[in-house]
């Protein structure tokens, strides 16, 4: 990722806790929840990696292909899964954002901004952006029906950890 070295730390480490907690959130009883864990442990995963920041590490010529490559194949899952539950577009969508940045940066390395196409980074921002903003209303406090809930079964945490991506989307896609 390109911009203050700083800034990029600080989304490895959210990007990183947040594919954490995703892999907690896989131990759920629930089959749809631990799929859904499983997609966004990998986006969290990867975007902690991608936002790295340039100056400390430099990925080798192969990186951005298998980034391009991993995240096809789960932007093609997505896709198939989207045909049983609206919420995988939205897993289609981010997919799809880290395809085109993986790209874009495999296309510019050591550039700094303006590399992507503006209409797409334009429209991934302003996806984004709502996102964010609808995340962070429905962010509400979800009251359990009662019993012990585990780690993997807390709705607003999973909640918050879509919000932490979301706002690490726009971030990286700010300093494309």
């Amino acid at each position: 990722m390109h911009g203050p070295a700083s800034s990029g730390w600080l989304l490895v480490a959210l990007c990183a806790a947040t594919g954490a907690y995703c892999l907690l959130r896989m131990r759920s009883s629930v089959e749809e929840q631990r799929r859904a864990a499983g997609g966004e442990a990998l986006m969290g995963f990867g975007m902690a990696a991608m936002a790295v920041p340039a100056a400390v590490f430099t990925p080798p010529s192969w990186g951005w292909p298998l980034c391009t490559a991993v995240f096809g194949g789960a932007a093609l899952r997505a896709l198939w899964t989207a045909r049983t539950s609206t919420h995988h577009l939205h897993h289609l969508v981010g997919t799809g954002a880290m395809v085109y940045m993986a790209v874009v940066m495999a296309a510019s390395p050591g550039h700094h901004g303006g590399a992507g196409v503006p209409v797409v980074t334009g429209a991934l921002l302003l996806y984004f952006a709502g996102y964010v903003l609808l995340s962070g209303v429905r962010l509400v406090p979800v009251t359990a029906g009662g019993g012990t809930v585990g780690w993997g079964d807390r709705p607003e945490l999973a909640r918050a950890c879509r919000l932490s991506m979301g706002i690490a989307m726009v971030a990286m896609l700010l300093t494309l």
